[in-house]
Order: structure tokens, then C-alpha cells, then sequence
């Protein structure tokens, strides 16, 4: 036994230890996103030409501080507020479900100025008449009950640097007033406007509205002033709170909303929590039913595998999405797909006569670099849908790459501690297992024909319906506008629901039921217009309290053509890493032979997907690059069987030598996109409506991957590998 094996247990006990501490209890120790909770996501773009040439180096991170003040005035538990690229900030605020009022905290510049209005009859009569005098402008006092106009100076008399606090109260006629105190230098300001304006008007200006104006009747030494103008107390509230929060240095713009309701995020949790059970579940029952006993130490290893990602995300504190679930649940059926190549590569051994001892050290040898590499390619592609992605999608990107770096540990270091101390004790070990191939001598190459005829059929069947479909392959994510998904208590009238959207002047929209009948989910995709004529719309069809708003998206248009660009981008360097990855691992044409694989593979399943009417969205994207790095793996199977034949076989035809490893390799090659095409399953019967496109499009991705990698990248690499 290894001397150092009293060392390799402790780490791993050490390791659980510490996992579960970290992550006991779990409700309270890993974060959950938006998408399980609730609450809203907002993408600031801040306007950089409003900002002097000199001062726009620290605007960005200016905005988001005076934002997380604001936020944390508010009362949000744990908001996330961070810069993004040099002009945008991204707002989190999870449980918040008041979307105009978390966009009006957020969004509102609170310039405070203070502009004397003039009472000049004929410079008033001139500004009624269209053309406001040179130096003045001509508004309209906000809430006011008859629409009152005033003459304001365009130049200030008095702005809100000079505030120091803001609070609420009321007026003698119970109406709510913000009050505002100004320090020392301002109050001698003040003082001195309203010593020389008595009798005159004071226009109070907030973000370019006029709120009040009332009448100078004395001076103010004090530095006291007072907003009044009809305000509710929530508004009033709301107001004082970003006034004394600060002015944001630019004005910004809400580019991109996104709220998911209370209701959606516990269903989320109950779906997902569905789905990993029952993901887990096929796993662990397939397991010991194929490998007898090598699958019960396989399950150990994955329950070992299940309390280092727990620990893993409650230690670096990752946020749990929807997406990120799913994520989970793959990298469960990635996990035992290690185990699978080891045992498969030991049943090799024993069939040669090695003893268990030599078997499991070959086994775990001679796996270890088709682990690797499979591991590593897919890492690739989290990477860079981290770097690409945004939200969930990050959120999934982060899951599944912990998720790898625990399987590779539990698959290859706990499992071969636990094998070693077994062939200690008991050196005539036998490992039993089923065998569904035994030594297959199919021709597969000489049937390549048949499959490129194949391909190239599905291929122009994929293209065809994705050209004819046009913007109708694309959610808003990708096209802009906005998306509202609600759901009635009982089935509604969906023609009196469309009359009433129409009366709410929403033109340009559709309506689609969604999820399952029982649940009257109804999806509502306009190209531009207020989320929240859609609640006015259901309110008047059902009445108040009879319907849900569970999800609202809106994207602009910049932020979509961006969207758009980064999922182009994170495809195609998915293939580039993976091509310069293989290439140096094999050699570049077997690399790319493989890369001429994924290419088929997102494009016959892209195609397939516009086939059957579902909408490509971020979700999508993490999905297709999920499927490039992981169908892979079976070409990296082969090929690494490949390169070990022809050492033995030099005089061999590369030909021959790719048959023989096609089939030397068929039986793991089958039973590891067996194990992940479970957890797919679950996801899409379990997961629920919300990620059943994702589930769908990884199904027909894992299991195109396994045919291309025999009959197209293998095919490919012959046919190169030929010439001279």
C-alpha cells in the first residue's frame, strides 16, 4: 500500500469535515439567485458624454457606491451591486419584487436645484406663446391639479451639493413633505437668495421636474427647506432616501430589467431539488446495477463528490441559480463518467490475468489522460461562459466547473484510496461486472458514407428551418423588447385577455401559453412598451388578486445586439481553445478532426432545435457550449486509444487502427453518455418548464456527440491522416 496512504484519508476526511461545516445548514449557507428567490436585476448604462473628458475615469464605481448607499437605506438583505465594463452597473436585489419602485431608487439622478422663477408678465407671455426667452425655460410644476406652467432662470441659484440630510414629514394638511437641512456654507447661500428673492418664487428641481414653488414670504438663515408636491408617503420616503444618498455623477439608464416573482423562485427551488433527486437517483441506482461492487465504491465517491461542491459554494460564497441546479445535476453524470473509463479500463487488465492490485494501478494509469483531457475541454468552455455570460449564466458556469473539480478528486483520488486499501487486505479481490459489448468487431468506417449522407441531410433540414424562422428563433435576450410571463389562479378568456392587452396600447405584441395546462401561464413578447400595462390588462380581464406577473424581462436594444456578439464569440472560441488544447495533447490534425465534430454538432442540434419551434435564448447558449465541451469527451476517448495503438500497431492502416479503437472503446464510449443523458432526462421531465429547452437541447447534444465522434470526427481523421 502507498506509504503515504494515512496521509491521502486524513485529507479526505479533513476535506468532508470541513465541506459539511462550511455548508451545514445549506438554507442558510449558499446563496440562492434571483431566479430561486426572487427579487430584481437591473443593468445601469451610464451616460459618459454628460461627464467632462477629465472626470470620467472613476464615474463608474461613483455610481455604483451611491447606488449600494441607496440600496442599503432601502433595507435589501444582501444586494449585489457591481461595475461592469467601463459604463454599466448591475443591480441585484434579491426578495424586492416593486420593480418601478427598486428602478426609481436605482435609477434617479437626484440632481436637487433650486431656480428663482421670473414674474415678468411679457417674458411669461412670450414663453406661452412657444419661444422660452434666452437664459430661462418653461415648465410645468409637477402633480400640480391644473397643469401650472412656470418661467424658470436656466442657471441655478443653488444646488444639492450643499445637502446634508433629507427626511420625511408632513405639512399642516397632513400632506407628506421631504425636508431638506443644508450645511453651513449652503444655508449662507440660502440665506442670502431668499433675503434678496422675498416676495418672488422658489422653483425646487429635481433631475430637471419641477416639484414646488413656492412663494419667498421671508428670508431662511437656517438652511432649512421643504419639497411638497402631492407625494404618497412611500414616494416622499423613497425620495428623501436617494437625496441624502447623493447625486449619481451622470444620469443613467435602465438598459436591461429583470424580475422573477416569489412564486416562480419557490417553484424553481421544488423543481430543481426535483430534478437533482431524481438525477442523483439514476445514477446511483445505475451504478451498482452495471459494475456490482465497483459501482457501490463509485456512489461512495459521488456522495463525497456531494459534500465538496456544497462546501465549495458556501466557501467562496457562489450564488445558486436555476441554471446553476442543472449545472449540478450534469456534472453528477460527468462525475461517475470518470469511474466509468477507470472500471472499464481495469475489467481490460483483469481480462489479460494481472491481479486486482495491478489491475486497479493500470486501470487508474492508463485512464487518467482521457480523464484529463475530457476534463479540461469542458473547463474550457465554463470559462468562457463565465467571461461571456451574464447572471444565471455565470451562475451555471461556476456550479459546473466546481462541479468538475470535485469529480475529477472524488473519481480518480478518493475511489482509487478507497480500491487500494481493499487489494491490501484482500490481494485475490474479484470485480465483477456486466458487459454489454465483449470484444465487437463492427466496421464502422467502411459506413461513413452512409453517415455523411446522414449529416448532410439533417444538416441542410437544420439550416433550412433555422433561415425560414428568422427572428423568430431568437427570445428578447437576443432580438430586445420585453417578456412578461403570468399566471392565472383559474383559465381566463384569453380573447378578452388580448382585448384588454390592445386597450393598454400594446400594438405590436403576442400572446402564447406556457407550461403546462393546469398552471394558465400566459408569455407576452412586445417589442417595446410597459411591463406593467400587462398587470393592468390581466387585472380588468381576471380582477385583482386572481393573477400572478411571475417574470418580466426587458432588454434594449444595445443590450441585446451585445448579447448576441458575446454568444457568437464564446461558440467560437470554444472551439479555438479546444482545437489548440487537442492539438497540443494529440496532434493537430486529429484536433481538428475533432473541432470539425463540434462544428456539426452545434449546427445539427441548433438546426433540430429550430425544428421544433423553441427559441434560442442565454440559457440556450450555455447549453450548446455545454454540449461542445462535453461531446467531445467521446472523441477523446477514442483518440486517446487511437494514439495508444499506434505505437503497438505501426504497420497497421491508420484505418484499421481507428476501427479497433472505435470498438475497443464502444462500450464506455455508450455508457457515459448514458449517465449524463439520465440527468438530462431528469432535468427536462423534473426540472420544469423554466429549464425544459435547456434539457431539451443538451439530449439531442449529448447524443449527436456520441454519434459524431465515430462517424464524423473518426471519418475525418482518416480521411486526413491518408493523405500525404
Amino acid at each position: 500500500m502507498d506509504k503515504n496512504y494515512k496521509w491521502k484519508v486524513l485529507l479526505i476526511v479533513g476535506l468532508v469535515v470541513f465541506s459539511i461545516w462550511k455548508a451545514y445548514p445549506p438554507q442558510q449557507k449558499i446563496n440562492l439567485g434571483l431566479d430561486l428567490q426572487g427579487g430584481v436585476q437591473l443593468l445601469l448604462q451610464v451616460d459618459m458624454d454628460k461627464v467632462p473628458e477629465e472626470a470620467r475615469k472613476d464615474v463608474t464605481s461613483r455610481v455604483a457606491e451611491i447606488i449600494r448607499n441607496r440600496i442599503d437605506e432601502f433595507g435589501v438583505k444582501e444586494p449585489d451591486i457591481t461595475t461592469q465594463g467601463k459604463d454599466q452597473v448591475v443591480v441585484k436585489l434579491p426578495g424586492v419584487t416593486d420593480r418601478e419602485r427598486a428602478k426609481e431608487i436605482a435609477g434617479k439622478a437626484a440632481h436637487l436645484e433650486f431656480k428663482i422663477v421670473s414674474d415678468d408678465a411679457a417674458l411669461v407671455q412670450k414663453a406661452e406663446e412657444g419661444t422660452a426667452p434666452a437664459g430661462y425655460e418653461y415648465k410645468k410644476i409637477k402633480n400640480s391639479p391644473n397643469d401650472e406652467m412656470v418661467l424658470l432662470t436656466v442657471q441655478p441659484a443653488l444646488t444639492g451639493e450643499h445637502l446634508t440630510t433629507a427626511t420625511v414629514g408632513f405639512d399642516q394638511y397632513g400632506q407628506a413633505i421631504v425636508s431638506l437641512t443644508l450645511d453651513r456654507e449652503g444655508g449662507k447661500l440660502f440665506d442670502k437668495i431668499t433675503f434678496q428673492n422675498i416676495g418672488k418664487r422658489l422653483a425646487i428641481v429635481l433631475d430637471g421636474q419641477v416639484y414646488s414653488a413656492p412663494v419667498i414670504r421671508d428670508r431662511i438663515p437656517n438652511g432649512k427647506a421643504q419639497i411638497s408636491g402631492n407625494f404618497k408617503a412611500a414616494e416622499a420616503s423613497d425620495l428623501a432616501l436617494v437625496l441624502r444618498a447623493g447625486a449619481l455623477p451622470a444620469p443613467v439608464t435602465v438598459v436591461e430589467e429583470r424580475t422573477i416573482g416569489p412564486s416562480l423562485g419557490k417553484d424553481s427551488i421544488e423543481s430543481g431539488i426535483r430534478a437533482s433527486l431524481f438525477g442523483v437517483l439514476f445514477v446511483v441506482v445505475f451504478m451498482p446495477l452495471y459494475y456490482l461492487f465497483c459501482g457501490w465504491v463509485a456512489n461512495l465517491g459521488l456522495v463525497i463528490y456531494v459534500i465538496l461542491v456544497a462546501g465549495s459554494m458556501a466557501t467562496f460564497g457562489s450564488t445558486l441559480t436555476l441554471p446553476g441546479i442543472a449545472g449540478f445535476i450534469l456534472s453528477v453524470g460527468m462525475a461517475v463518467d470518470a469511474n466509468i473509463l477507470i472500471f472499464e479500463r481495469m475489467r481490460e487488465e483483469l481480462e489479460t490475468g494481472k491481479t486486482a492490485r495491478a489491475a486497479v494501478s493500470a486501470g487508474y494509469h492508463r485512464a487518467f489522460s482521457a480523464i484529463l483531457d475530457s476534463n479540461v475541454t469542458t473547463v474550457i468552455t465554463s470559462i468562457l461562459l463565465f467571461i461571456f455570460g451574464t447572471g444565471p449564466i455565470q451562475g451555471f458556469a461556476v456550479t459546473l466547473t466546481i462541479g468538475i473539480i470535485a469529480s475529477m478528486f472524488s473519481s480518480i483520488f478518493v475511489t482509487r484510496v478507497i480500491f487500494d486499501y481493499l487489494v491490501k487486505r484482500n490481494p485475490d479481490l474479484k470485480f465483477k461486472m456486466f458487459h454489454i459489448f465483449h470484444k465487437p468487431n463492427i466496421a464502422f468506417l467502411r459506413k461513413r458514407g452512409w453517415a455523411y449522407a446522414f449529416s448532410a441531410v439533417c444538416l441542410a433540414l437544420g439550416i433550412f428551418a433555422f433561415t425560414m424562422r428568422g427572428k423568430q428563433n431568437y427570445g428578447v435576450e437576443f432580438t430586445g423588447g420585453t417578456y412578461v410571463q403570468v399566471a392565472f389562479k383559474q383559465d381566463v378568456d384569453q380573447a378578452k385577455f388580448r382585448a384588454e392587452l390592445s386597450k393598454q396600447g400594446l400594438k405590436a405584441f403576442t400572446l402564447q401559453r406556457f407550461g403546462e395546462a393546469s398552471q394558465h401561464q400566459y408569455i407576452v413578447k412586445m417589442a417595446e412598451g410597459n411591463p406593467a400595462k400587462v398587470g393592468i390588462a390581466a387585472e380588468a380581464t381576471v380582477g385583482k388578486g386572481a393573477f400572478d406577473i411571475q417574470k418580466v424581462d426587458q432588454v434594449g436594444p444595445s443590450v441585446s445586439g451585445s448579447l448576441r456578439d458575446k454568444a457568437l464569440l464564446a461558440v467560437i472560441w470554444s472551439w479555438v481553445g479546444i482545437l489548440v488544447y487537442l492539438a497540443w495533447r494529440f496532434e493537430w490534425k486529429l484536433a481538428l478532426a475533432a473541432v470539425v465534430g463540434l462544428v456539426h454538432d452545434t449546427i445539427f442540434t441548433m438546426g433540430f432545435y429550430a425544428l421544433s419551434g423553441r427559441e434560442i435564448n442565454l440559457a440556450t447558449i450555455a447549453a450548446i457550449l455545454t454540449i461542445i465541451g462535453y461531446s467531445v469527451n467521446d472523441t477523446i476517448i477514442t483518440f486517446d486509444r487511437v494514439r495508444d495503438n499506434v505505437k503497438l500497431m505501426r504497420k497497421t492502416p491508420f484505418a484499421d487502427v481507428v476501427d479497433l479503437s472505435i470498438n475497443q472503446t464502444l462500450s464506455r464510449t455508450i455508457l457515459t453518455v448514458l449517465t449524463v443523458l439520465l440527468t438530462s432526462f431528469s432535468l427536462f421531465f423534473f426540472g420544469g418548464s423554466a429549464i425544459a429547452d435547456f434539457a431539451f437541447i443538451l439530449i439531442i447534444g449529448f447524443a449527436v456527440g456520441t454519434y459524431s465522434s465515430i462517424f464524423v470526427s473518426s471519418a475525418f481523421a482518416v480521411a486526413w491522416k491518408s493523405k500525404k
